[in-house]
């Protein structure tokens, strides 16, 4: 044993305890090696008091108050310990994503989507305090970025990755003109709207579950243009940039006098909403696709038409009043209901969808929209970040018919 091992063992246990308190977890993990005394009053001790406090040292939220996605209260039971190594693994891996060996990638990304998926809810979607989870991962764009990360990866991995990546906003190389192409690529693929995906951004699977690929690249495309156009075109490279499609627009706003579990609009359905969408010239949506109709087709797509420079993709927006009309319960969720509810844009433009949970609990909406009456276009988009968030619906239009040679694009609520 060490003098400086068994100077700690001669301190009272509380002030031992405060200094590995203070200290960094990596640095816990090496106080523990010194000897098998300090291992065991680490890795085995009474009660969960120590990895309480050395969690909530950290600028972590505390998990007791968050609530996920649904804005549902975590367990009650908080393995203190276990959460915090898998956070510090994950710390690790962001720091050096070379660090992080293959068959531990999908544990470090489903503990990073974990982080930001449960935060506490905050009372006003104008407040300029994130949550802590989200600010801790405001620097996961090196991470997102990283060679390491960018070539082809299991399927759930995948997923994984790209629902982090539509969370936390655009990194570095999202500004490259090659990412647009590639956004823009998916995003107009008309095979990537089929029955077999409810011809919005869900698996090819029937599933329901959500394709977090496709609303990354409807997220890619919307951002380059709800950006200032000077910040697209910056020359000095930043960490992170806010704006209204990233991680501090994740957090619920849900007010401490409401209670979800008895609000049918839970929601928050009903108020005025500004819709965004983009499209781009039929004939050049054609072009695109015209040896690629047959939806079996996996190959490759010539994407050069988005790299011309005459190449042009319209976006709008317009404010939409909406209402709910009524709810129908939902077994898997009784807190839940299904949410249906009408909308107007002007005195001709209506409106008329649902909100209900994904097979995998995320929160769906669906709508049809026209003109006096008539229904003419279809959307499907998934709520990013907690219920009742300001970041808002990332989505796909077509047509109600689903002609496959109808037009396509992506919208933004």
């Amino acid at each position: 044993m060490s003098k400086s091992a068994s100077g700690l063992l001669a301190l009272p246990p509380e002030i031992l305890e405060r200094i590995l308190v203070e200290s960094d977890p990596l640095d816990v993990a090496a106080i523990a090696q010194a000897c098998s005394a300090l291992r065991r009053f680490i890795y085995e001790p009474a009660d969960q008091h120590l990895w309480r406090s050395l969690y909530l040292a950290q600028s972590l939220d505390d998990p007791r108050e968050c609530r996920n996605n649904l804005g549902e209260p975590l367990s009650a039971d908080v393995d203190w310990r276990a959460r915090l190594q898998r956070i510090i693994r994950a710390r690790t891996v962001m720091d050096d994503p070379s660090k992080c060996p293959p068959d531990e990638r999908h544990a470090v990304l489903q503990t990073l989507v974990d982080l930001i998926s449960n935060i506490p809810p905050t009372e006003d979607a104008l407040s300029e305090d994130p949550a802590f989870n989200l600010a801790w991962f405001a620097r996961g764009g090196h991470l997102l970025d990283h060679p390491a990360w960018l070539t082809e990866l299991p399927p759930k991995e995948e997923q994984l990755k790209y629902r982090l990546h539509a969370h936390f906003g655009l990194t570095n190389r999202d500004y490259r003109p090659t990412r647009r192409t590639e956004s823009r690529a998916y995003v107009y693929a008309m095979r990537n709207y089929r029955w077999d995906n409810e011809f919005g951004p869900f698996a090819h699977d029937g599933s329901g579950r959500v394709n977090w690929q496709h609303v990354w690249a409807v997220h890619h495309v919307m951002s380059m243009h709800i950006l200032p156009q000077r910040d697209l075109d910056r020359t000095t490279l930043q960490l992170f940039v806010v704006y209204p499609l990233s991680l501090p627009f994740c957090q619920s706003s849900i007010p401490r006098s409401l209670d979800l579990n008895k609000e049918p609009d839970w929601a928050g359905v009903k108020g005025t909403w500004q819709c965004s969408f983009c499209f781009c010239d039929h004939r050049d949506l054609l072009v695109y696709n015209y040896n690629h109709f047959d939806h079996s087709d996996t190959g490759p797509m010539h994407t050069a038409i988005f790299d011309d420079p005459d190449f042009v993709e319209i976006f709008r927006c317009m404010d939409v009043e909406l209402r709910v009309i009524s709810t129908e319960a939902d077994p898997n969720h009784p807190t839940r209901p299904k949410i249906n509810f009408v909308g107007t844009a002007n005195t001709n433009a209506t409106m008329v969808g649902y909100v209900k949970i994904t097979p995998d609990n995320q929160i769906r909406w669906h709508f049809k929209s026209g003109e006096h009456g008539l229904a003419v276009w279809s959307s499907e988009g998934i709520q990013v970040g907690g219920v009742r968030s300001s970041f808002g619906v990332l989505g796909a239009w077509t047509t109600v018919q689903h002609d496959r040679h109808d037009p396509v694009g992506a919208f933004f609520d």
